[in-house]
């Protein structure tokens, strides 16, 4: 299948497919006039590397660790390992820590408009 018809499935924009290649998350095989050519199983890939960007992992961390995602009857799921375990744990400890800073910034609005 062409760019537009997995865009079209996954609701992923063709430009976030692309980024996808540059950084090695979805490799497509290219025709002879050069287009990416999808397979049937990267409707799924692509669903979960849309998953894990949505759960706050970054591109780089989605790389290492794609091989562990898996879809079921619940949705994306990861094998946890102890390194990913380790960088699951370092991102909500960051939100945890930026919701803390906005909870303060919302206590001094407040004093300012009281």
């Amino acid at each position: 299948m062409l760019i537009s018809e997995l865009a079209a499935r996954t609701g992923v924009s063709a430009r976030a497919l692309r980024h996808y290649d540059s950084h090695g998350v979805l490799v497509p095989h290219r025709d002879p006039n050069g287009y990416r050519v999808y397979a049937e199983s990267d409707v799924p890939r692509v669903l979960q590397i849309k998953t894990m960007i949505g759960a706050g992992l970054a591109m780089a961390t989605i790389g290492r660790y794609l091989d562990c995602a898996r879809t079921g009857d619940h949705g994306v799921t990861l094998d946890m390992c102890p390194r990913l375990r380790a960088e699951v744990d370092a991102i909500a400890s960051r939100l945890e820590r930026e919701h803390a800073a906005l909870e303060q910034t919302r206590t001094r609005l407040g004093a300012l408009t009281s």
